[in-house]
């Protein structure tokens, strides 16, 4: 009779923490939780694959410096989201900007591996303007657009902030 007591208590715990919008776990903590993390390496090598290229003003990829480019800790579903891009536009793509410290903080940043930042060129900006969504500014100013499947791409001046919160249809 006591196991069946101190099982019945544990279903009643585990419900009450899974439940929908109750407890511990809330549907942004699993979806940071999931997300899969890939070395500099890796990026560099599925970036390759695709045409993508990758500069960096102090011609380095370490992550703690901040004159790097570094993709090491980039998100997987960041990483296919660049690769969407290009196949999707067609256009030329550059990064310039990943995971190294130096960016803006915050859950959806470059050091938590959902940002990405590529060189402005024409065919780019009229593929974002011309296929996405304008959803005003941001804080900063920077004019916003969203893609269909909720990735938002930043025109910071002289460069694309794009925030990568899935593979953009991959």
């Amino acid at each position: 009779m006591r196991i069946r007591s101190v099982l019945t208590a544990l279903a009643l715990v585990l419900g009450a923490l899974f439940a929908p919008g109750v407890g511990v776990l809330t549907a942004a903590d699993e979806a940071h939780a999931a997300v899969t993390r890939i070395s500099h390496s890796t990026a560099t090598s599925m970036f390759g694959a695709s045409g993508i290229t990758w500069s960096s003003s102090g011609g380095c990829s370490d992550r703690n410096n901040p004159t790097c480019t570094s993709f090491e800790q980039l998100n997987l579903a960041s990483a296919k989201g660049a690769q969407t891009l290009k196949s999707a536009s067609g256009c030329a793509l550059n990064i310039t900007g990943g995971t190294e410290t130096g960016h803006a903080g915050g859950t959806y940043s470059h050091w938590n591996g959902y940002k990405l930042d590529f060189s402005k060129y024409t065919c780019l900006g009229s593929y974002i303007k011309n296929t996405f969504t304008y959803i005003g500014v941001r804080g900063d100013g920077s004019p916003q657009w969203k893609s269909g499947a909720g990735n938002v791409y930043a025109d910071e001046g002289n460069h694309w902030d794009v925030t990568f919160y899935n593979c953009g249809g991959c």
